[in-house]
């Protein structure tokens, strides 16, 4: 199995960052990608390669331009106006109250994002970018052929949606690999998406909503209690043509190994029956007991990690594997492990 990883996701250099009057330092740091690329590579589960450049056009696919542009362009124009920063936060945010699209800086930065967790630095843009160009040469690997590969995405991206970005995510990875898949494949081309990080991948939900060729489905902490709190519900099933292909495991606190699988029977059980020509996963390890970002947590451990990915191996399916969420660096490296082998 290629693992398909980009040094530039270097340039989104979070280490250190706190956003202003808040408590703790961000967890979405390069220490992540650098500890599961060298236990995978101590291991020997496969050739690691980087990533072609497959231009903006993917990328557009996926996201409306504006936010694009918006994301590109940010930290120059914050400098130019603004003067030097660390990193660019919003202050304000356009809640479902909102009346009109502002155009004054300041306003279209909270338009554009959901929360306080994704500082953007000068090389943010240019990680992004990468970030996606690893998940479309893995998809490009799977669909030339290959039974699956690994994209180490940094940054993470199932919480951004078309024209909204939030929960560390900038540009969504997993979707534009299904895109990228369904491309010069016959139209209609199924693409099933399973979601196993701990936070529900609203970003990913709401891009294919409404979109019946896609089966999207995710286990995750329960929003009631945890982020990202207004999306994740059981009862979300899609839109229009797209009603019964969204499919949401909420799961409680302290769900362990047993529990975890049992869900997860269903949604493989629901795959099969969509019957997908490829398969994208969303591959997080903060579903690990002890993660710092998960505020309760689950109690799933390594062993149940290695158990989820040969599940989700025994599908069978040609399989694009993108790296989400995943913070306790001491593990980290070990869960990545245990996951992937039953795909190599």
């Amino acid at each position: 199995m290629q693992i398909v990883h980009s040094e530039r996701h270097q340039l989104h250099a979070t280490a250190g960052l706190r956003p202003e009057a808040h408590p703790s330092l961000t967890a979405e740091v390069p220490a992540r990608a650098e500890v599961i690329l060298a236990a995978l590579q101590a291991a020997g589960l496969g050739p690691t390669t980087t990533p072609s450049d497959y231009g903006l056009a993917p990328i557009l696919a996926v996201h409306e331009p504006e936010l694009v542009t918006f994301l590109r362009t940010l930290y120059g124009r914050f400098t130019d106006q603004f003067g030097a920063t660390d990193a660019v936060y919003p202050e304000t945010f356009a809640v479902r109250q909102a009346r009109r699209k502002p155009t004054g800086l300041l306003g279209l930065l909270g338009y554009y994002t959901f929360g306080t967790d994704c500082p953007v630095v000068e090389g943010t843009w240019a990680a992004s970018y990468w970030s996606v160009q690893c998940a479309l040469s893995a998809a490009e690997l799977v669909r030339s052929g290959e039974r699956a590969a690994y994209a180490l995405c940094r940054p993470p991206g199932h919480h951004a949606a078309a024209d909204l970005y939030g929960g560390f995510c900038y540009l969504n990875n997993a979707a534009t690999a299904v895109r990228h898949l369904q491309a010069g494949a016959p139209a209609g081309t199924r693409v099933a998406v399973l979601d196993v990080d701990y936070h529900h991948g609203n970003g990913t939900q709401s891009i294919f909503y409404a979109d019946p060729s896609v089966l999207y489905c995710s286990l995750h902490a329960d929003p009631d209690w945890e982020y990202p709190y207004y999306w994740g519900a059981a009862d979300e099933r899609g839109a229009g043509p797209g009603e019964g292909f969204n499919r949401n495991w909420p799961l409680p606190p302290a769900t362990d190994d047993a529990r975890y699988l049992a869900a997860l029977d269903e949604a493989v059980a629901a795959i099969r029956a969509f019957a997908p020509r490829y398969l994208v996963v969303s591959a997080g390890f903060d579903l690990v007991a002890g993660d710092p970002v998960a505020i309760a947590g689950f109690a799933v451990s390594t062993a149940g990690v290695g158990a989820i990915g040969q599940k989700i191996a025994q599908l069978d399916l040609p399989t694009v594997i993108v790296q989400e969420g995943g913070y306790l660096l001491e593990r980290l490296g070990a869960n990545a492990l245990a996951f992937l082998r039953p795909f190599a």
